[in-house]
C-alpha cells in the first residue's frame, strides 16, 4: 500500500521561501505522475502543481505560477516543491498524491504551511 510522508512545512513570512519534501513508499514511484495538493480553510483541496514521471513536463495552477518549481528525484523517491514569493494565500496544508487526474487511495498526514505578514 501506498505510503505519503510530507516533513517539513512550518511559518514564513510573506514574500518568503519555503521547500516541502514527500517521500513515497510502497509503490513503484518512478512509474507515476505526480502532483502538489493544498487546502486552506474552509476550502476543497486543489492541485497546485503536477511533475510527469520522468520529470520532463510540470503542470502549475495560475495562483502559483511563475512562484513555484515541482520536481522530483526518483532515486529516493521524493517529490519536492520550491515556492517562492509565498503570499498569505499560501497558507494551507500541503499533500502530495498521484496527478493529475486519479489519485492513490491513501493521502499523508499533510504538511502546515503558514505565511505571515
Amino acid at each position: 500500500q501506498v505510503k505519503l510522508v510530507e516533513p517539513g512545512g512550518g511559518s514564513v513570512q510573506f514574500g518568503g521561501f519555503l521547500r516541502l519534501s514527500c517521500v513515497v513508499s510502497g509503490i513503484s514511484f518512478s512509474f507515476y505522475n505526480t502532483g502538489w495538493y493544498r487546502q486552506a480553510p474552509g476550502t476543497q483541496r486543489e492541485l497546485v502543481a503536477s511533475i510527469t514521471s520522468g520529470g520532463s513536463t510540470n503542470y502549475y495552477a495560475d495562483s502559483v505560477k511563475d512562484r513555484f518549481t515541482i520536481s522530483r528525484d526518483n532515486t529516493k523517491n521524493t517529490l519536492y516543491p520550491h515556492m517562492n514569493s509565498l503570499k498569505s494565500e499560501g497558507t494551507a496544508v500541503y499533500y502530495c498524491n498521484r496527478a493529475p487526474g486519479m489519485q492513490w487511495g491513501s493521502w499523508g498526514q499533510g504538511t502546515q504551511v503558514t505565511v505571515s505578514s
